[in-house]
């Protein structure tokens, strides 16, 4: 579906018009905080279609006389009126149907990578701490961690005392013992070495990472394992009926979109609309 959009150069002062409601740049510019972009041109111009989505959809609940009371979370915060107004809109006007049991279950099979417990990786370290921008205490921070890791390679039994003697980890109280660690808990570097480590080993090479020069130590590994449907159903019920929401909404603002006026501004095709 394409929307009739007319684009024009506005009078200074207005950045964009929805049916003749013009939306100043100053308004913009506050609004470009919300929209992190590569440049500031595409930072303005995704606040500005936001704006202009905004506009238009306020403009047709007040159109059909749409009203809702604003929503409060458990910690205080209340829905400014204008987004109740939005919020109550797209509920009454883009209605979707919940996923079956079949759809989920569908779902579930094509991705089953996606619905496993994560590989847990016990480990213990000695940090050697250094930042990487700084290469002369880096260089030390190396050469230290090589210097325990060939005690250690003599007497490994050794690392719990290595640690509580050299490393600037807060572990080091317990031995360098880390606990049980799992994706994403730790830097790329570390995150790497760990993978390459057999369980009861200590790795050949210093660990380089920004914090520093870490000795490795895997104590043991437990692999993940694939959750059942059962556990999972309701949160692929939740994001099949989220993406279908999506799409339905941005097709909605779509269809509204070629029956407006919007001058100053070229939205975004339905599969890149949003609403903020």
């Amino acid at each position: 579906m394409s929307c009739a959009i007319h684009t024009t150069v506005l009078p200074k002062g207005h950045g964009v018009r929805v049916n003749g409601v013009p939306i100043a740049r100053d308004l913009i510019a506050r609004e470009v905080q919300h929209h992190p972009a590569r440049t500031p041109a595409e930072a303005f111009k995704a606040a500005a279609q936001s704006l202009a989505i905004r506009e238009l959809l306020l403009q047709e609940a007040r159109r059909l006389g749409v009203s809702a009371d604003p929503l409060a979370d458990g910690e205080g915060r209340r829905e400014a009126p204008e987004e109740a107004m939005i919020r109550a809109l797209i509920e009454q006007e883009v209605v979707t149907p919940a996923p079956d049991a079949d759809a989920c279950l569908r779902y579930f099979n094509n991705n089953r990578r996606r619905f496993r417990s994560p590989d847990i990786v016990e480990a213990a370290h000695i940090l050697f701490a250094a930042p990487r921008t700084n290469a002369a205490l880096y260089a030390q921070a190396r050469a230290a961690a090589q210097a325990v890791l060939l005690v250690l390679q003599a007497a490994p039994e050794r690392f719990a005392e290595l640690a509580r003697l050299h490393s600037a980890c807060p572990s080091a109280a317990q031995g360098g013992n880390l606990g049980q660690i799992t994706a994403g808990q730790t830097t790329p570097e570390f995150e790497s070495a760990l993978a390459a480590i057999d369980p009861g080993s200590i790795a050949a090479q210093p660990v380089e990472t920004p914090y520093g020069c870490h000795v490795v130590r895997i104590d043991r590994r437990i692999a993940g394992a694939e959750l059942p449907f059962e556990l999972v159903a309701g949160r692929i019920a939740d994001y099949l009926k989220d993406s279908v929401q999506r799409r339905a909404t941005a097709q909605y603002i779509a269809r509204l979109a070629a029956r407006a006026t919007i001058e100053g501004i070229t939205l975004a095709s339905p599969e890149e609309l949003q609403v903020h």
